[in-house]
């Protein structure tokens, strides 16, 4: 269950949205008023702050900046400033999303989702492949024949699992290279190379050799058949 804290000194209103963030699937929280500090954020231990600007004895606009400098959690700023300039300098300072009050509270719930989606990406879906002499595990990261394992890096893993999706198929370097940009794993044409040498290198460590095949000029082959375990 993700954790919601809500830094708004409108008592009406963190009474508001903590009772229907609870009903729609989160724990909501407030802080007390006069502990509007980073300190005090980074103990709750929240997945995404709900940030007013307009905060009594402090500035929103600093806590989102001194927020962004020691943590990547995510902040929607929530605020009567209905203007380009104050949604231009909270998302300068760093918030991820700018909400202006009122607000439908089914059009907040959709932002927060949205935020949330999109930095606490979805792990590899968990799930073990049989692929010919191998199994690939997508949750551990691991490959393991009948006596030996080892560990993937991630973009050996997603190398991996885009020709295992594909067996038998020739997979070009560009859809490698896009299946890994899809997966903000930044990589180039060269760093490919390296890391197909590497995966090939990791396969025969454990017993499994030539079950990828290079095609010159055409990409890669997985020569094998797969299964989900």
């Amino acid at each position: 269950m993700r954790k919601i804290l809500i830094v708004e000194d409108d008592e009406k209103l963190c009474r508001e949205l903590q009772t229907f963030l609870n009903n729609n699937g989160y724990h909501a929280e407030s802080l007390p008023k006069g502990e509007y500090t980073i300190s005090a954020i980074l103990k709750t231990q929240s997945d995404l702050v709900l940030l007013d600007l307009g905060l009594p004895e402090t500035d929103g606009l600093y806590l989102c900046r001194e927020l962004r400098k020691v943590a990547e959690l995510p902040v929607i700023v929530i605020t009567s400033q209905d203007t380009q300039m104050a949604e231009l300098m909270s998302m300068s300072q760093g918030a991820d999303d700018f909400v202006t009050k009122p607000f439908h509270l089914q059009i907040l719930l959709a932002r927060i989702e949205a935020v949330l989606k999109r930095v606490y990406r979805e792990p590899i879906v968990q799930e073990k492949k049989r692929l010919g002499a191998f199994t690939l595990d997508l949750a551990k990261a691991v490959i393991a024949s009948e006596t030996k394992s080892t560990e993937l890096t991630k973009n050996e893993l997603r190398i991996l699992d885009c020709l295992a999706r594909r067996p038998g198929e020739i997979v070009s370097r560009d859809d490698l290279i896009s299946h890994l940009w899809d997966s903000e794993l930044f990589v180039d044409d060269n760093t490919l190379t390296v890391n197909m040498t590497r995966l090939k290198g990791k396969l025969a460590e454990i017993g499994v050799r030539d079950v990828i095949q290079t095609k010159r000029g055409l990409g890669y082959v997985l020569l094998c058949d797969t299964e989900s375990m």
